[in-house]
């Protein structure tokens, strides 16, 4: 079916795909479901208090599973599992631990179907974000797994007279993990990977609204690697999540979610001093300069801001673009956007856009586009839901967005990009900047001068050029400011999951 918005004076026509399953699905009886216990110490076991969580499709609102309510009696047994199980783990050698990452992935591989179904019954991701999610997912476990043997650490020797040396990585023991709703699966690989990788053990909590593809994952593993080195505990944050932080057997923290999640979790953490790895939200700028080439950078706007129907901290959502060419940009954005077709991920493999994640985040997200209109910002196309069922949101471009405004500062987290300009390079750079976060941005030009120079004086953890949200498992993913600190992916993640440890022998004696 087509939709005409009706938000802004020109008529724009987005393609929506709707299915059967929109109206009474029989998609749940299809899905692999796994068992709906916590997974500690190789098995599946019951929750404390039977206490149930209904799981929600947001394509049809439909409830397709239930997982348990986790308390933190439930925390503190996996937690125990965990203990046990690192002791032995911890002591085995980078080889061993490479093997068992290596068979993760080939589990996961073999099992490839099953986990994009789920993933997009539970999320909503079309196919091709669902396929794509796993494929990266293989690739975190077969890179951490050659990674894990590469390691390397200051040379042992004599720094002081007739006193040898030695530098021990060594792992940090049980490691908390909290991980968010928009990347199930993919998400629980970056922690999961490194962490092993690096000989800890693991009780990790999944969203609550998204846990399906983590405890189909344990399924899979369950016999298959070491009982106890990871652990999963369903459940809210409230709970769940609080007590993983301040539980004094668990040595780190890991979380990917938003701000105030990440803030909570630092606080309570803070206790007991153990550390913290957070990955929290992005207002990613796009900066695009005169000389640039104005198509490819909409063309780059248009993937990279509306991929996973824009739930993704990185999306390329809030575009600089330099006063002479804004207009002509703009009219290419607008075309680009108008191209992206909406819909049920079943029901066609050209579906670019999802719903949003929840009844209550596609709310939020339209409460953002109702003070946009009623600040009198422009909407250049999109703006508006989309009838039932089903969570979706319009792609929406908004520009002429002046300096400062509410809806370019803050993170909607939805299918969103909004369009400032700018005069010159300085106040580019200045107005990137000045916001609260600090995960990732690109720079748009030809001028290699620019191309050098511009990402340093930007103040994120990531700055593409001439491209956006292009990752590699070789390189460091991780924020600045509000955007958190430590890094996921590449070598610097296993840093972060060990410590090191300084041995000095006297041998003068």
């Amino acid at each position: 079916m087509t939709l005409t918005d009706t938000a802004h004076p020109e008529t724009v026509q987005f393609t929506v795909r709707r299915t059967s399953s929109d109206h009474g699905s029989s998609l749940p009886a299809q899905l692999p479901l796994p068992p709906a216990g916590h997974f500690i110490n190789g098995s599946f076991v019951p929750g404390s208090t039977g206490q149930l969580i209904d799981v929600v499709d947001p394509t049809t609102e439909q409830v397709i599973a239930s997982v348990q309510a986790g308390t933190a009696d439930d925390v503190d047994a996996a937690v125990e599992a965990a203990v046990v199980a690192q002791k032995t783990w911890g002591a085995t050698t980078p080889k061993e631990r490479a093997d068992v990452l290596n068979l993760i992935a080939t589990i996961i591989e073999e099992n490839r179907q099953a986990f994009e179904l789920i993933e997009s019954a539970n999320t909503g991701k079309p196919q091709a974000v669902a396929e794509d999610d796993v494929t990266s997912t293989i690739d975190t476990f077969r890179f951490m797994a050659g990674a894990s043997r590469t390691l390397t650490s200051m040379a042992g020797g004599d720094y002081a007279t007739d006193h040898t040396s030695v530098i021990l990585r060594e792992p940090v023991g049980v490691v908390g993990v909290i991980t968010p709703w928009n990347y199930p699966l993919l998400m629980a690989a970056w922690k999961i990977a490194p962490i092993l990788a690096a000989g800890n053990s693991i009780v990790l909590k999944p969203s609550e609204q998204t846990p399906l593809s983590t405890l189909k994952l344990a399924e899979l593993l369950a016999g298959r690697i070491p009982d106890g080195i990871l652990n999963v505990v369903t459940g809210q944050g409230r709970t769940v999540g609080q007590r993983l932080s301040e539980h004094p057997s668990i040595a780190l923290v890991a979380l990917t979610g938003s701000v105030v999640s990440g803030q909570a979790v630092a606080e309570t953490a803070a206790k007991s001093v153990k550390r913290v790895h957070l990955e929290l939200g992005g207002k990613a700028p796009v900066v695009v300069f005169p000389d640039a080439d104005l198509r490819a950078a909409a063309a780059g706007v248009r993937n990279a801001g509306f991929w996973n129907a824009g739930q993704d901290c990185g999306a390329a959502c809030r575009v600089l673009v330099h006063e002479s060419v804004a207009e002509e940009f703009t009219e290419h954005l607008v075309r680009e956007v108008s191209t992206l077709v909406v819909g049920a991920p079943e029901a066609g493999d050209d579906v670019e856009i999802g719903p949003m994640i929840s009844r209550p985040h596609f709310e939020r997200v339209k409460e953002s586009l109702a003070e946009a209109r009623e600040a009198g910002l422009n909407i250049a196309i999109g703006g508006s839901a989309l009838e039932g069922p089903g969570y979706f949101i319009e792609p929406t471009v908004i520009s002429n967005v002046p300096a400062g405004a509410h809806i370019a500062t803050h993170e909607i987290f939805g299918p969103v990009v909004t369009v400032e300009t700018f005069s010159s390079t300085e106040e580019a750079v200045t107005r990137a900047n000045e916001s609260p976060y600090g995960l990732s941005a690109s720079v748009w030009t030809k001028d290699s001068s620019l191309s050098l120079r511009i990402p340093k004086q930007l103040d994120f953890g990531t700055v593409w050029v001439n491209a956006h949200l292009v990752l590699a498992c070789e390189v460091p993913w991780g924020g600045f400011k509000g955007s958190g600190y430590g890094r996921d992916l590449s070598l610097y993640a296993l840093d972060d999951y060990s410590r090191t440890k300084h041995v000095m022998i006297n041998h003068g004696a």
